[in-house]
């Protein structure tokens, strides 16, 4: 899949920009704080209906502005040429496609795909399991319809078991939400399962990769309870035993939004022992693995967004990162300074103040 035309207003500090490209390779450079990450939230905004930044999409309007609005059209292998126009507004968001209006979001999820390499990934390392969730959460939901089923349901139900929690609901009532509570577990913690599995031996091979086969990496599942393997009625069982806990501190204290991942290079815990190159190279390898899972499930290669990525790494994981991502797949980057010459021919966009200008003979 090819991004090619991308027109944006009144998103962030954008008040308006239009971009033709031409090649695989989109360059934009920079000071901190112009409006070069606003401008990939944008195109990432097109995969999901939501940035990668924050779960608020209001934010992503100008301030003072009632609405801010994007058009994406790109090249595609199983739709062809296909236009994309996002609305977006303080109470929701419209969506058209091809000029049909998008009713649910799972019909559009995943049909434009792209993949975000950010500085702040290093979080998924280091920082709490909720950010680990999440992006195993987006990554399934958006190859697996089945996924991101299971996943509504069962923070739907969570959320009101956890209301009847906080005002000490009698018994009959929390049954009636653990019922559906426990199927969507079941199925959550199934696809969790099965999706790491798939998972895992894509993050294995490309850390080899970057890495030049220095040490050995891997993910694995962590369920915070493990009542059953898939069974509702195990889930079930759960639930009604830690009713009395749970009431106790008005809230769901176990479930699978408790889970998280394991990181290991070297057999060891990657978060306590592994050294900021080993982090460094881990994260991107479990942005490639993500990358490798999209075009596995659903034959698209993704978009990659590479957000002032490439300064942080050494001569030698820039290389074995750039060769990572192949020759083929298109990649808009960003960063204070421009990339290497040998990394390849780029259309490069000087930004500034939310303005961006095409420089002449790009790099």
């Amino acid at each position: 899949m090819r991004l090619r035309r991308l027109t944006l207003q009144n998103l962030r500090n954008i008040p308006f920009a239009e971009f033709s490209f031409s090649g695989r390779q989109q360059f934009f450079v920079g000071a901190n704080g112009q409006g070069k990450t606003n401008l990939l939230e944008a195109v990432g905004f097109v995969t999901a209906l939501r940035s990668f930044r924050t779960a608020d999409t209001a934010l992503l309007i100008a301030q003072g502005k009632r609405e801010g609005a994007l058009a994406a059209e790109f090249d595609h292998e199983k739709f062809g040429p296909s236009r994309v126009v996002i609305t977006l507004r303080p109470g929701g968001r419209e969506v058209t496609c091809d000029g049909e209006r998008v009713a649910r979001i799972g019909d559009f999820l995943g049909r434009f795909p792209t993949v975000v390499f950010s500085s702040q990934d290093q979080q998924l390392v280091r920082g709490a399991p909720a950010l680990r969730r999440r992006w195993l959460d987006l990554t399934l939901a958006g190859v697996d319809a089945g996924y991101l089923r299971a996943l509504t349901a069962y923070h739907r139900a969570l959320d009101g078991r956890n209301q009847l929690l906080k005002r000490q609901a009698p018994t009959a009532e929390l049954a009636a939400f653990e019922a559906p509570l426990a199927d969507a577990a079941a199925a959550l913690a199934a696809g969790r399962r099965a999706g790491l599995a798939s998972l895992a031996p894509h993050v294995a091979a490309a850390y080899a990769s970057l890495s030049a086969e220095a040490e050995p990496a891997s993910l694995a599942y962590a369920a915070d309870a493990e009542p059953g393997d898939g069974d509702p009625a195990a889930w079930r069982a759960h639930f009604e035993k830690a009713r009395v806990r749970d009431l106790a501190f008005r809230s769901s204290l176990s479930g699978p939004h408790r889970d998280d991942l394991v990181l290991r290079v070297g057999g060891r815990a990657a978060r306590d022992y592994g050294s900021e190159g080993q982090q460094r190279s881990l994260v991107l390898a479990l942005r490639l693995a993500q990358v490798a899972l999209v075009r596995e499930r659903t034959g698209i290669e993704p978009v990659l967004l590479a957000d002032d990525v490439l300064g942080e790494l050494d001569p030698a994981r820039r290389r074995r990162f750039w060769a990572a991502l192949g020759e083929e797949r298109q990649v808009l980057a960003t960063g204070t300074e421009l990339p290497d010459a040998e990394l390849g021919a780029w259309e490069v966009y000087a930004v500034a103040a939310g303005a961006f200008t095409a420089r002449e003979g790009g790099l």
